[in-house]
């Protein structure tokens, strides 16, 4: 496995914001599909977020938002965009996984990527396909043995969550999941279920047995 550092240019209606708001870091807490195209949630650290909602308010091209949290720190919001921008999908369709929360700054957010050399190479060709500006810092060759998850669950869980098998309604089903991997249900059932106690015990702080 291969670790690196990469940033990318963010595009569409959050890149224009945070490019005239160089000061102001904004985080991708999260984001999901939808029918035409993802949710995102938002974490913008500003204690000046009154003169940044006017802006919001102001530029006719970003899409209505509900606040859902607010302090004297920071603010969460959530909206919605009718498609998928370039550096997400390029992303997906490489077989990596975007790492949140997602930094961004002056126009560009920054991600650590743990992934194969392979993939690496195929996200570089799906940015430069996509017309995707990015930059790719420092790559190390990673020994570790217990890296968060193996190539095989890792193709599960970008297959399951591209096909929406995460959504509410599910898109996917379990079967259908299995049938694209040629493998039985049970034995997809396995693979995500130790995929998940991954990523969930990561999630906690503790060590992904």
């Amino acid at each position: 496995m291969a670790r690196s550092q990469f940033r990318f240019e963010v595009p569409g209606e959050l890149g224009a914001l945070s490019t005239a708001h160089p000061e102001t870091e904004f985080r991708i807490v999260s984001n999901f599909p939808t029918t035409d195209g993802l949710l995102v949630i938002l974490d913008i650290e500003a204690s000046n977020f009154s003169s940044l909602t006017e802006a919001l308010d102001e530029e006719d091209q970003f899409p209505e938002y509900e606040v859902l949290h607010a302090d004297d720190q920071r603010t969460v919001i959530q909206y919605e965009i009718s498609y998928v921008p370039a550096p997400h999908h390029a992303i997906l369709s490489s077989g990596n996984l975007i790492q949140f929360p997602l930094p961004i700054r002056d126009g560009w957010a920054v991600a650590d990527l743990t992934t194969s050399r392979e993939r690496l190479s195929q996200l570089r060709d799906a940015f430069e396909a996509a017309e995707v500006a990015y930059d790719l810092g420092v790559i190390q060759q990673s020994t570790d043995k217990t890296a968060l998850l193996t190539d095989r669950q890792r193709e599960f869980i970008v297959e399951a969550v591209e096909r929406g098998y995460y959504e509410s309604p599910r898109q996917c089903t379990l079967t259908e999941l299995a049938e694209s991997f040629d493998v039985s249900k049970g034995a997809a059932s396995g693979i995500l279920h130790r995929a998940e106690r991954r990523i969930i015990k990561r999630f906690l702080g503790k060590s992904p047995i």
